[in-house]
């Protein structure tokens, strides 16, 4: 596949350049640890990717060619309530850095971490009630219910080398594509217009969250801690069996006593990833990606939008992939 896809913003300049000075403004806080301890999660910067989604959505299915205040602001509160979960996720999985960043446990400690995370979520909340839609509010507030069930899950199915694909993909909705799927709908709820059906984007949004997820834990296996920004292997050392790994299992019976002994050994991880690359599991997990990127762009296509308009929707879709390549 093509490396030079890059995540399509020439349509939505204006508001992304927007982006990064409206975060910081809705994280100010008279508390000076607090505002610099959220400041850190920022810190790292991130390709935005979800907040481009909701713009480009926003744009593609506008009327007249514009985005509105709401969704704009609906944009940086998605992204907010990412972060927050990230923090959460930092020190449950114990990662000292992220996006090659140190993570704010690491820089303060575990409890102003948690209270950040706690913070920003609760900003999130202040401004989504500010919006002043309620089935917006309603579909969002979600989102946070589905991560803390999807970190439940997750955690009592740790080291557990019988989950199943069908549960890997249930966890990774409520950890991920959940909050795609809900602001996308969501962002069409507060669009001008009535002729796009919400529900249609909620598809596309989990659709693309899954398969970002699923590419997601596939780099975790293949890639170097350089590359990840955090260390290589994460998954597998806090016990988070993914598809490359529960696919292997039917071949290979060495990584059921791996996981038994919790990897434990200072090589247990090296020996379960080249136990996995010998395997056609990765391309098995490649290939479950694809097919929701599939079902992605399918979903655009249907939709009564000129080509134009289609244009930065598919290119998410395209991106997401390319970055396995």
């Amino acid at each position: 596949m093509n490396r030079t896809i890059r995540l399509p913003i020439k349509s939505i300049k204006e508001e992304f350049q927007g982006l990064n000075h409206n975060l910081y403004s809705m994280i100010a806080v008279d508390n000076s640890i607090l505002y610099s301890a959220a400041k850190q999660l920022f810190k790292a910067g991130g390709k935005r990717i979800r907040p481009i989604i909701l713009l480009s959505l926003a744009k593609s299915t506008s009327t007249n060619n514009s985005i509105s205040i709401e969704q704009k602001r609906l944009a940086e509160i998605t992204e907010i309530i990412h972060t927050a979960s990230l923090v959460h996720d930092d020190i449950i999985d114990n990662c000292d850095t992220r996006r090659g960043i140190n993570t704010v446990h690491n820089v303060f400690n575990n409890k102003i971490a948690v209270l950040a995370g706690d913070f920003l979520f609760a900003q999130s909340s202040w401004y989504l009630a500010n919006l002043n839609n309620l089935e917006v509010v309603k579909i969002i507030s979600k989102i946070i219910i589905d991560f803390a069930e999807g970190e439940i899950k997750q955690g009592t199915k740790s080291f557990n080398n019988n989950v199943s694909i069908e549960e890997y993909i249930e966890k990774s909705f409520y950890k991920t594509a959940s909050l795609v799927a809900c602001s996308c709908k969501a962002t069409i709820m507060l669009s001008d217009n009535n002729k796009i059906e919400k529900n249609n984007f909620y598809l596309y949004g989990k659709h693309i969250g899954l398969a970002f997820q699923i590419i997601d834990d596939i780099l975790d296996i293949i890639s170097t801690s350089e590359e990840l920004g955090k260390p290589a292997g994460l998954d597998l050392k806090n016990g988070n069996l993914t598809a490359s790994l529960i696919f292997a299992l039917n071949t290979k019976e060495k990584l059921y006593q791996l996981i038994d002994q919790e990897f434990q050994f200072n090589n247990n991880i090296n020996e379960a990833i080249h136990a996995v690359k010998q395997t056609n599991s990765i391309q098995k997990a490649k290939d479950m990606a694809i097919e929701h990127i599939q079902l992605a762009i399918n979903i655009v296509e249907k939709e009564n939008l000129s080509t134009e308009e289609k244009k930065d929707l598919l290119l998410i879709c395209y991106y997401i992939l390319n970055r396995f390549s």
